[in-house]
């Protein structure tokens, strides 16, 4: 079972491998990097068309106290979900691509895992600084946008334990990869990303607020849209799932991974 001192002492192998994950992601590319750009913003502009213009879902006004725009309301929460489930789909394959390597030579099996998340982490901190952009150009910044921080990191280790599982589980069962990608679309519309909250009848409001995801997309509204603190429910629920899942995650991975590597 690898400990986080083991894996530490790996580092260089994990940056190697991160920035191998970033120039192969894009090779051969005319646009390069730019598609870490476009393709939210395509995401983006359907989504607001779709139920900010068509459906006419009403965003809160935000901080400023003048500013309502659907979809920088939406790009707050989109911002949250692309980094879960870039992850998830990053680090779902990234077990069994290494394989090649960890079959040759030994390195925990976490860094690969690590690696890839580095990776969807960069391309979040590249969304949430074209967030507080525009969020300057239509008056709506403020401090709160530290806030984003925390919520990010507590984000990355949720996703992370999660990962590791689907991750081993990808291995062993190829069903896997398919029933994570029908989850991740129940879960998308299970959180309330594309319509706020509020519209959603209260009695199925307490069961979406169950979603952990949900007070995600909170926390990072409350950071750049709305200027306020995120409850202490959003903290509780944030950090437990973020404890939890990594904890499961890294004891369920540790201690099979070694065990399927023959597999890979």
């Amino acid at each position: 079972m690898s400990t986080p001192i083991q894996v530490w002492n790996y580092r260089t192998l994990i940056g190697n491998l991160a920035q191998r994950d970033l120039k192969s992601r894009y090779k051969k590319s005319v646009l390069g990097w730019l598609w870490s750009l476009i393709n939210p913003a395509v995401t983006l502009a359907i989504y607001t068309v779709v139920f900010g213009v068509f459906l006419r879902a009403e965003p809160p006004v935000a901080g400023n106290g003048t500013t309502s725009s659907f979809a920088l309301f939406l790009f707050c929460a989109l911002v949250a979900w692309n980094f879960f489930s870039g992850t998830i789909n990053t680090l779902i394959g990234n077990f069994q691509a290494a394989g090649g390597l960890l079959t040759r030579t030994y390195f925990p099996p976490e860094c690969p895992m690590i690696a890839g998340l580095m990776t969807t982490g960069l391309q979040a901190l590249l969304e949430t600084a074209i967030l507080l952009v525009f969020m300057v150009i239509v008056g709506n910044a403020s401090w709160t946008f530290l806030i984003s921080l925390p919520v990010l990191v507590l984000l990355a280790l949720f996703s992370y334990g999660l990962g590791l599982i689907v991750g081993l589980g990808n291995v062993r069962f190829r069903d896997v990869g398919y029933l994570v990608g029908i989850a991740l679309q129940v879960v998308f519309y299970a959180t309330p990303i594309v319509y706020p909250i509020t519209i959603v009848p209260e009695g199925w409001q307490a069961l979406l607020r169950v979603n952990p995801l949900t007070h995600f997309a909170d926390g990072m509204r409350d950071a750049f849209y709305l200027h306020t603190m995120p409850t202490a429910v959003n903290w509780l629920m944030m950090g437990g799932s973020a404890v939890i899942s990594l904890v499961v995650g890294w004891w369920v991975f540790s201690v099979n991974a070694p065990k399927v590597i023959e597999e890979l």
